[in-house]
């Protein structure tokens, strides 16, 4: 049985450049910040950690969806089958930020959401280190684990940051959509998570541009078909 990615050090999972390593890196930051959630008290503090985590969650997700993934399914027999699962609980997570981010702080039901969301990541973590990413390792070699993690971290390091529900977890359609949302969430991220109604026209202008990219990429992709 493949031996899960926790117990493992770094050079056995291809040393600090696989993306086995980027991955578990990534998924300790991410246990970090919810356990800071969990236990600071201060309103503005709190609030300031979910931003950081939401930024690094959805990252993290949309470079394995757009490169880890694929590599999956090319190099592991039942890999459909696994990440089909993930793809559904990135899904779940997506819709519940999404209903968090419209939430005010403090309020009960974005508490729970918040719950929920913590639940679902704590268990994705889990799926990926102990049953995905381990068939992964079983599949592919040390060099070619760092070259995909050069990949994956190039894409995370310009990757929408906020919750998109409605874009497909598969490529092509989010490599598509990738470039004009990350400008879009990267706008908002300078507004602040948290900003109030001096901003919506700011940001309904934006959501405007951004739709505009998108219907010309979608244009020029299908006249290249």
């Amino acid at each position: 049985m493949p031996r899960t990615i926790r117990e493992q050090t770094v050079a056995e999972l291809g040393g600090r450049g696989s993306v086995l390593a980027r991955q578990r890196r990534d998924h300790a930051e991410m246990d970090r910040l919810m356990d800071r959630y969990d236990t600071v008290t201060d309103p503005g503090e709190r609030d300031e950690v979910l931003r950081q985590l939401v930024r690094l969650v959805f990252g993290h997700a949309f470079a394995e969806e757009t490169v880890l993934w694929p590599a999956v399914r090319r190099s592991v027999p039942d890999g459909e089958a696994l990440t089909a699962r993930v793809e559904e609980e990135h899904q779940e997570i997506n819709r519940l930020t999404s209903e968090i981010e419209r939430l005010a702080p403090g309020d009960e039901a974005r508490e729970e959401r918040v719950r929920q969301v913590f639940a679902l990541i704590r268990q994705d973590i889990r799926d990926e280190e102990d049953t995905l990413l381990p068939r992964l390792q079983d599949a592919l070699d040390a060099p070619r684990l760092r070259r995909l993690g050069t990949a994956w971290e190039s894409v995370r390091r310009t990757a929408p940051t906020h919750p998109h529900p409605a874009v497909p977890r598969r490529p092509p359609g989010n490599a598509l959509l990738g470039v004009p949302l990350s400008g879009y969430d990267r706008f908002r991220d300078v507004l602040g998570a948290g900003a109030g109604t001096a901003t919506t026209g700011r940001k309904a202008g934006a959501l405007a541009a951004l739709l505009a990219v998108v219907a010309a990429a979608a244009a020029v992709a299908r006249r290249r078909r």
